[in-house]
């Protein structure tokens, strides 16, 4: 019985672990409040930055409906080869302006790494919580 409740709590643990690892969408939607008054993720409609529908796998300052809107540095980013996948958005996310240096958005940046992991499950998530 002993073996079975270990082996119970092991597979409890492993998976909380994991969870956390790869980020929880709906804790990054709630987190990602606030982002929404210049970002949408949910829908392709851009607000006063660039949507973020499908932005994980995108080349940076690539978004179509966004083209004549992107400062000269993340155009030049994303010329360079940045594409925003997991790693990058995390970097992104937690200091856009050493990221990207020259980039409009106006924001410092999250601190919190789970929030991060959070926001990036968040907008990898096909439906969204």
């Amino acid at each position: 019985m002993f073996r079975a409740v270990s082996s119970a709590s092991i597979l409890l643990l492993a998976t909380a672990l994991a969870a956390h690892a790869g980020g929880d969408p709906a804790l990054g939607k709630h987190v990602f409040n606030r982002c929404i008054s210049c970002h949408e993720a949910a829908t392709d409609r851009d607000k006063v930055g660039p949507h973020l529908l499908g932005v994980v796998g995108r080349t940076a300052g690539s978004a179509e409906s966004f083209l004549g809107h992107y400062s000269e540095a993340m155009k030049s980013a994303g010329a360079g080869g940045l594409v925003w996948d997991e790693a990058n958005l995390a970097e992104y996310l937690k200091a856009p302006r050493l990221k990207v240096p020259g980039n409009k958005m106006d924001f410092a940046g999250l601190t919190n790494d789970d929030d991060i992991a959070n926001v990036i499950a968040y907008l990898k998530a096909d439906p969204k919580p």
